[in-house]
């Protein structure tokens, strides 16, 4: 981490988990688990278990630079102050697929949160599948909504500890996983005996998979 940290200030390129495109710009901080990166008038936080490989930017005179002044390293940058900071902020996430989502972070518990989504609603996220997050400027609001139109608000549903305990929660729910990328991730959620889920796809079939890769958790 020494090593890392001593490329504060400078330009990079991120090789990350599940997302096919390099990430690049300049590095600002690094936490015990997350690191900060400046990308143009962007900060994203990436944890780090999600980094393959980072090295130093080629294309440096890419990148436009705007003011950081508000930006504050901290000593104790972890991943779970950054989602503790970024309750009721509008906020992009990437996590599978090629697409972001974007709304807010509404509960934060011992292995995942629950983001609350214009377009998805309530999502169950597994904190170990986030590969970055992007907050939005204080005054930004999904779509440019009315924020009237689009109130911010904690889950109705009771929240277990453990994402493997909500999906216990959840038998004999239809459900979408992972933001429904595969069509065959989508139906009733049969059973969820720890390590493997049971879920009944559209023909009837049954679906067998290991909780781990279980990254997301919706109900449309």
């Amino acid at each position: 981490m020494k090593t890392m940290r001593s490329h504060i200030n400078q330009y990079v390129e991120l090789s990350v988990s599940g997302k096919r495109d390099c990430v690049r710009g300049l590095l600002i901080d690094i936490g015990s688990d997350i690191m900060v990166l400046q990308d143009g008038e962007r900060l994203l936080y990436l944890p780090l278990l999600h980094l393959k490989q980072m090295t130093l930017s080629v294309k440096q005179e890419a990148i436009v630079e705007f003011s950081r002044d508000s930006w504050e390293p901290s000593q104790d940058l972890s991943y779970r102050k950054v989602l503790m900071n970024a309750k009721g902020m509008f906020t992009e996430l990437y996590i599978t697929g090629n697409q972001s989502i974007h709304g807010y972070v509404t509960s934060i518990m011992n292995d995942f949160f629950v983001f609350q989504s214009p377009v998805f609603h309530s999502v169950l996220i597994a904190m170990r599948h986030l590969k970055y997050l992007i907050p939005y400027s204080p005054n930004a609001t999904p779509y440019a909504m009315n924020p009237t139109s689009f109130p911010v608000s904690t889950p109705t549903m009771a929240l277990a500890r453990t994402i493997d305990q909500q999906l216990k929660k959840l038998e004999g729910k239809f459900v979408v996983l992972n933001l429904g990328e595969n069509p065959g991730k989508i139906g009733l959620l049969k059973t969820a005996d720890t390590p493997i889920i049971e879920l009944i796809t559209s023909g009837g079939a049954s679906m067998f998979m290991h909780i781990d890769h279980v990254k997301t958790v919706h109900r449309p």
